[in-house]
């Protein structure tokens, strides 16, 4: 819940006033996907929210499984080595899926992550940047809207993906 503060403009000799509350300790998870659709030539950004919890390996299965649901072909998952991404239950649903081969990314490597580096960047530095929103429904309802907002706009993905220096045709 604590603002991400960025330098704003603000009338001289009136700073900008940023309030927010200190007691509060909610919070907003979210597990998320860049993809590319080779025929397509396009993007995506897929992403699941859990306000006032963590995300958990059943959250990562279900979240594969609608991911699945969605797109056609094979799927390669370039993951970092979160812990839970690494879990028993993942693994196990991973060894049953023909169709998803996950790749690892180098440890502590969280600038070829295209969503750490590029997407979650954008959205804490942008839209959710000086928020002083309330309550928990409120990040969420925040977060969704820069979600929408950066789903429509290819240029931001494909910087993102781009500023990881992964090999990807784009």
């Amino acid at each position: 819940m604590l603002p991400t503060v960025r330098r704003t403009w603000g009338r001289r000799g009136q700073p900008p006033v940023l309030r927010h509350r200190l007691s509060h300790w909610g919070k907003v998870s979210a597990i998320g996907a860049v993809t590319l659709s080779p025929q397509r030539r396009r993007l995506g950004l897929y992403l699941d929210l859990y306000p006032d919890a963590n995300v958990s390996q059943e959250a990562v299965v279900v979240f594969l499984r609608a991911l699945g649901r969605h797109l056609r072909g094979p799927l390669i998952l370039v993951w970092d080595r979160w812990g839970v991404h690494r879990g028993r239950r993942v693994r196990r649903y991973l060894t049953g899926q023909r169709r998803i081969r996950p790749e690892w990314l180098p440890p502590y490597a969280p600038d070829l992550n295209p969503m750490d580096k590029g997407c979650w960047s954008w959205m804490k530095g942008h839209g959710l940047a000086n928020h002083g929103l309330q309550d928990v429904e409120q990040l969420t309802r925040a977060v969704r809207h820069e979600y929408d907002t950066l789903r429509r706009r290819q240029g931001l993905l494909r910087s993102s993906v781009r500023a990881t220096g992964l090999p990807i045709r784009l």
